[in-house]
């Protein structure tokens, strides 16, 4: 702080304030709660006079002694330009060009609040010195004590026989202690030497310099480590380091520890240049020692980038690689599960119009183990077309699809696929009832090649299939009582007919096709394949109801869905893992129910009513103590998943124990096999200035053979454990812990009950 006193006798104003007056322009500081930042009471803000040359000063008495000395006296507010002082008493030496201040004393600028019991500020030397200070930095949890503080012009702090904590209590959780802290809110920087770390008022740690941010903006410096073991790996401690490059770029480097494979290096980089955000991550193992007969390295790498040139063109990519099929199982990854089979390997740029939208598409899937190779499309061009037409609310509808689809695999087919589609769709929506009916030809032309070992292809095959359909509903709704509660009951019936006739397509290879789901919102789907490969006969008609409970504030309480599609033709098929086709129809049913805030149920069942089985259900009821807090109940159902049934019951929860203490856990049961999957339990402690976590997971151990295939010894898990520590107010970030991650770390994660169908 610096004082220009040249003119202190000509142009200083003298404001004599009354008792009560004062009482109420400068207020004691607020209560401070446990985690909101601190705030203080403006000193001196009532005075507005628009000069930073004018120095004011409020008091109840002054005096001033043969035009040299000023002495002011009785709740003393000093204001210039963004400093100002409050004391008991204050002195100002014109020939020196001293002030001192005495008794009671608040010092705030933009920066910082400082309380002390005494004052002196110099022009000459251009700073502000304060003995016995508390001082707290605005915008910020960060505060402590000094035996003496400086206050550079600048604003930048310099403290001796110092402290400083984001802790609020008479004895901080943590702090820092040093001879001398140097402390920048500028540059966002504070400095200790001969720094000892207390936990708890016990010193812990010794450090001859250390550096740390004051705000939270963006600082390079250490983060915080993460400690953990598994039987595969060992003790793998983490210990990452953010680098701050510039305003748009930022990277974090993270060594490693693994006591059974070495040293690993995990490296992200993340940019943003105006409408284009990406990140680049690699993941590099020099050596694995777990491996003795083979000494090459094992690496990770992923980019990932999206963009938008302009209004109407948008980019897109997602490439991953990695050295090895066991990578995965073996060390693990953030970015993929170790149950993974494929890894993404797309580039993208599309094109939107206001009638018309146009992409280009590479894609690739690095495939893992002994499963079968993908095709890679190189490229794929789509365009699509839409049009008004001038009569019945119509519209044209153009899409045309130019696919190249190639294979690694020598003994693999490889494609040319052209597929135009055309035709006119008339919507009629209104609140009452809907009906749309579309007309469309469908024609597509294969040129495929390489088919020494797939003798029932064709190299030329022309398809064309003329497709009607028609979709229609109503929505009724009437008001009714139920247990005593109003409700507004819907009742919403839609019916669908298909028509698309037969073709042969035996003689055409499968190159991005495969069945799709028929629950209920699959019913009124206009196709049964997600791809182009296959496109199924349909003389069909697919009839659903369903019915809803809203309660007076229109929040659904209750929905109940039921469909089916019922067949007209002979044969209807799909692609099972043997190629074989199937007579099928299907029956779906959907249910959701909100009990009351805390209360909610959800299922969804998909039947085959000519073989009499469940192909699929799902049942999940949700407890939620708090938004928060919740313990879930999950039952899973799927038959003939790579020809094996699987049924799993799942319970998980994630409670508040109090303020500060939270739990988790997750426990999965294979009810077929009669075996434990995966247990996950973790407990984290959270305040204001510091968290701690705790998790400790037990999952069925996998592996890769030299062949490339998934091996699960049932008899044989993979355990271990998760500790994090942090402290606020040390990184340049805004840290919190949050207990998504610790599911988010577990083999099925954690999804909303609304989610779960997806």
């Amino acid at each position: 702080m610096h004082f220009s006193l040249r003119h202190l006798f000509t142009k200083c104003t003298i404001l004599m304030m009354s008792p009560w007056a004062y009482a109420q322009s400068a207020q004691a500081p607020m209560e401070v709660r446990v985690c909101p930042v601190p705030q203080f009471a403006q000193l001196g803000s009532k005075v507005i006079i628009d000069d930073p040359d004018v120095i004011q000063i409020l008091s109840k008495r002054s005096s001033i002694e043969k035009d040299q000395f000023a002495i002011f006296e009785g709740g003393v507010t000093l204001i210039n330009k963004d400093k100002k002082i409050s004391a008991q008493k204050l002195e100002i030496n014109r020939n020196t060009a001293v002030l001192n201040a005495q008794g009671n004393i608040h010092f705030q600028n933009d920066a910082i609040d400082i309380f002390a019991q005494q004052l002196k500020a110099s022009e000459s030397s251009q700073s502000t010195t304060l003995s016995g200070t508390d001082y707290h930095l605005k915008g910020s949890l960060g505060h402590g004590k000094a035996g003496e503080l400086s206050v550079s012009d600048d604003g930048r702090l310099t403290l001796s026989d110092s402290s400083f904590t984001t802790c609020y209590g008479e004895t901080p959780d943590w702090q820092i202690s040093a001879s001398e802290i140097n402390i920048s809110a500028k540059d966002n920087k504070g400095e200790a030497f001969n720094a000892v770390i207390e936990l708890f008022d016990v010193p812990v740690f010794y450090l001859p310099y250390i550096s740390f941010p004051v705000t939270d903006e963006r600082k390079s410096g250490f983060l915080y480590p993460v400690i953990g073991s598994s039987n595969k790996s060992g003790l793998e401690i983490e210990t990452p380091y953010y680098l701050n490059i510039a305003e748009n770029m930022d990277a974090t480097i993270t060594p490693r520890y693994m006591s059974k494979r070495g040293t690993q290096l995990l490296t992200e980089f993340r940019y943003l240049s105006g409408e284009q955000t990406g990140k680049f991550d690699v993941e590099y193992l020099n050596k694995d020692d777990e491996i003795t007969t083979n000494d090459d390295a094992r690496y990770l790498w992923r980019f990932q980038h999206v963009g938008n040139f302009s209004e109407n063109f948008r980019a897109y990519a997602d490439y991953t690689s990695i050295s090895d099929d066991a990578y995965l199982v073996d060390i693990g990854s953030k970015h993929y599960n170790s149950n993974d089979a494929y890894l993404y390997q797309i580039g993208e740029l599309a094109y939107f119009g206001e009638t018309w939208n146009a992409t280009v598409k590479v894609q690739d899937f690095e495939v893992i183990g002994n499963h079968n190779q993908s095709y890679k499309t190189v490229p794929q061009i789509e365009i699509n077309n839409y049009q008004d037409l001038p009569f019945w609310n119509g519209k044209f509808e153009l899409y045309s699809e130019l696919s190249r689809f190639k294979s690694n695999d020598q003994t693999q087919a490889q494609a040319d696929r052209f597929h135009l589609e055309a035709g006119m769709s008339f919507p009629i929506y209104t609140p009452a009832w809907f009906f749309n009916s579309e007309f469309k030809l469908l024609q597509t032309n294969y040129k495929q090649e390489r088919l020494e070992n797939s003798p029932e292809l064709e190299r030329h095959v022309s398809r064309t299939l003329p497709k009607v359909r028609f979709h229609g509903g109503i929505n009724l709704e009437r008001e009714t009582t139920l247990f005593n509660t109003a409700f507004t009951q819907t009742i919403e019936p839609q019916l669908q007919y298909l028509y698309i006739p037969d073709r042969e397509q035996d003689n055409i290879g499968l190159y991005d096709t495969t069945i799709l789901q028929d629950d209920y919102a699959g019913l009124f789907r206009d196709k049964r394949f997600s791809g182009l490969d296959r496109i199924a006969e349909a003389n069909q008609y697919s009839w659903g109801l369903t019915s809803r409970l809203l309660d007076k504030s229109n929040v659904e309480r209750m929905r109940f869905s039921l469909g089916r599609i019922v067949y007209l033709n002979d044969t209807n098929f799909e692609i099972n893992d043997n190629g074989t086709n199937v007579d099928e129809s299907s029956l779906a049913a959907d249910i959701f129910v909100r009990a009351n805030s805390q209360w909610q149920f959800s299922s969804n069942i998909q039947y085959n009513t000519d073989l009499d089985i469940t192909r699929q259900s799902q049942a999940n009821i949700d407890y939620h103590f708090t938004e928060t807090d919740l313990l879930q109940l999950t039952h899973r159902y799927t038959k003939d998943l790579s020809d094996v049934t699987l049924e799993q019951l799942s319970l998980l929860s994630s409670v508040r124990l109090n303020k500060d203490w939270h739990f988790v856990s997750r426990v999965t049961q294979d009810l077929k096999r009669r075996r434990s999957l995966e247990t996950l339990a973790g407990f984290q402690y959270e305040n204001c200035c510091w968290g701690i976590r705790f998790a400790y997971q037990r999952h069925i151990n996998s592996s890769i053979d030299e062949l490339g295939t998934f091996n699960d010894n049932r008899d044989e898990f993979d355990s271990g454990f998760v500790v994090q520590f942090v402290i606020k107010g040390l990184s340049g970030q805004k840290t919190t812990l949050n207990t998504q991650d610790m599911f988010n770390s577990s083999i099925f994660g954690y999804k909303r009950p609304y989610y779960l169908n997806n």
